[in-house]
């Protein structure tokens, strides 16, 4: 597991200002994918919303994160070493570790969409889109609502 260096962990559990409203509590995020370089976009582009308590690059290190950290929600790919993200992500949500999840991926496989969304997990967010729907997407799903990306959802629904 990979803490964020931001002001070390103690800081980041704090936080207490988040969506730009006072008082309100910044969700809490683990991040997951086996490509570091993609991992440090995706943390730039989210840690001025929400506090990025963690990243790993695999499987079983996200599910072993979800329970030290009880994200709010967990980006996940749906590829990575020792146990994918959806196999992972459907453990974390099973035991109640996290409340929420979206797999941010470069698959736009119906077939694949559905049974992540089957198996709980709310947002399917392609990679590509990443930029402009990562941060809108992480809002729909906290609020409870099912996100697709505009790409995927012509094929998958």
């Amino acid at each position: 597991m990979e803490p964020m260096n931001h002001g070390g962990m103690a800081d980041q559990a704090l936080s207490t200002v988040g969506g730009g409203e006072a008082g309100q509590r910044r969700a809490r995020v683990v991040l997951a994918d086996d490509h570091k370089e993609l991992l440090d976009q995706i943390r730039r582009l989210l840690e001025g919303e929400f506090d990025i308590v963690c990243s790993v690059s695999e499987g079983r290190a996200l599910v072993d994160a979800a329970n030290e950290w009880r994200p709010d929600i967990i980006i996940s790919d749906i590829n990575m070493p020792h146990l994918t993200g959806p196999e992972a992500t459907r453990r974390i949500l099973q035991d109640g570790h996290a409340k929420s999840a979206i797999m941010l991926t470069m698959y736009n496989e119906p077939e694949l969409v559905r049974s992540c969304m089957a198996s709980g997990i709310l947002g399917y967010v392609l990679k590509v889109d990443a930029g402009d729907e990562l941060i809108p997407a992480i809002r729909q799903v906290l609020a409870g609502e099912a996100y697709l990306s505009r790409r995927v959802h012509r094929r998958a629904v």
